[in-house]
């Protein structure tokens, strides 16, 4: 996802889930796989934005097979650049699990 319109849909329409690190607005649909992660300026500086991002689409990159059909998007806090790779890991299962997002064979 890249249009400010398509995120904005997603804020109002879709459910928000937080953890310490990660924010996750999820809208399910079937036949649609979309994905957008943002960092806003709270975060830091353009590289610890860019680096937050990064962690989140490996992350990602991890579960996405897992995944229900829908449109997800990831949203950094300001601790993402505290936490450990372990701990933002988990923060990850826990929102995704929390959401319902994985598909009902995993996990």
């Amino acid at each position: 996802m890249k249009q400010h319109k398509e995120f904005q849909y997603i804020y109002k329409k879709g459910k928000n889930i937080h953890t310490q690190s990660v924010v996750l607005f999820s809208l399910p649909k079937q036949t649609i796989h979309k994905v957008g992660f943002t960092a806003t300026k709270k975060i830091g500086n353009a590289v610890k934005r860019n680096r937050a991002k990064r962690r989140l689409r490996a992350l990602f990159c991890e579960y996405s097979a897992s995944l229900q059909d829908g449109t997800y998007i990831f949203v950094a806090k300001q601790s993402i650049n505290e936490v450990t790779h372990k701990q933002l890991k988990d923060d990850f299962e826990k929102i995704l699990s929390k959401s319902k997002s994985f598909k009902a064979d995993s996990q």
